[in-house]
């Protein structure tokens, strides 16, 4: 492709290097620092703001935050399909919010994209309207952890890496690093990679539920996939006297419906002190962890507390 018909911002001139910097989102000490603004049509903020307000990033901004990312976000068009947006290995300098189109994203297990029609390595996801990528080079000051193709002309917003870590790592950074050591400790994910088990932690919702309440109920649609986050939880079945199984940190329930679309098999509720669950929506578990899914079948089904 004659890369003169491309945006000037696509992988030319890109930083090089990465320079050694504080995971602290504000620690840099410039008083005097601006976010940039960009000034935008009353139909660009309105499509702007449609682009993001579904997204984990974007939910946790107080009003005045939220005013500041947006009038610093630029739209960026991909003309065509088979553009590199990012290229794992390279330096971080910009943050992507998808408004129109889709993209594919592949990690290679070289760190980089090596020659050939393969050396982008493996697909590992898509990305479409509403989601984002390239947050984690400029969270964690480290080299793309993947290579994002479109697959047809698009539409995104690009934060500058300076704006996102003053903004929007201030709220979004302890949540993410929270949600990442507690995925590591889950064997069920052990086979996913940094980037796939980032992607959960920013999909994933919390709730506590006290002692003897009930987190799904035997019958129930199956909406939701659980993980145990702290504390205890107990699966109860009609006609059966005392637990089925019990849960403890770590462990996961409610994937047995939503991969066979049927009622919940088994009531879950919480014991001794209550507990604390992360969960996905139906739409985020088919999405994030379609990768884990042979695992998840290999569980004897017969196991009816799921």
């Amino acid at each position: 492709m004659d890369t003169s018909s491309l945006p000037s911002n696509y992988n030319v001139n890109r930083r090089t290097s990465v320079s050694a910097e504080s995971l602290a989102p504000s620690s840099a000490d410039d008083t005097n620092w601006r976010a940039p603004s960009y000034p935008k049509t009353a139909e660009q903020q309105s499509r702007l703001r449609a682009a993001v307000s579904h997204n984990f990033l974007f939910s946790h901004l107080d009003d005045d935050s939220s005013a500041q990312v947006l009038a610093a976000l630029q739209e960026r068009k991909v003309p065509a399909k088979d553009v590199r947006v990012i290229v794992q290995g390279d330096a971080g300098d910009y943050f992507y919010v998808v408004e129109r189109g889709s993209f594919d994203i592949y990690v290679s297990s070289s760190g980089h994209v090596e020659p050939g029609p393969e050396g982008m390595g493996n697909k590992v996801a898509s990305s479409g309207p509403g989601t984002s990528f390239g947050e984690l080079a400029l969270m964690y000051n480290a080299p793309r952890a993947a290579t994002v193709v479109s697959t047809e002309p698009s539409i995104l917003w690009q934060l500058d890496r300076v704006t996102f870590r003053r903004i929007l790592m201030d709220s979004a950074f302890q949540r993410r690093r929270m949600y990442e050591s507690f995925l590591e400790e889950v064997p069920l994910l052990s086979s996913l990679t940094a980037y796939e088990r980032s992607k959960i932690a920013d999909a994933l919702e919390t709730t506590k539920y006290p002692d003897n309440t009930p987190i799904i109920k035997e019958g129930d649609v199956g909406d939701r996939f659980y993980l145990l986050e702290s504390g205890e939880a107990k699966a109860i079945k009609r006609g059966v006297n005392g637990a089925v199984k019990l849960y403890k940190k770590g462990d996961y329930f409610g994937e047995l419906a939503l991969l066979d679309d049927k009622p919940r098999a088994a009531s879950v509720v919480s014991k001794g002190e209550g507990c604390k669950v992360a969960w996905l929506g139906k739409d985020g578990f088919q999405r994030l962890l379609g990768s884990v899914e042979g695992v998840l079948r290999r569980d004897d089904p017969r196991q009816t507390s799921r």
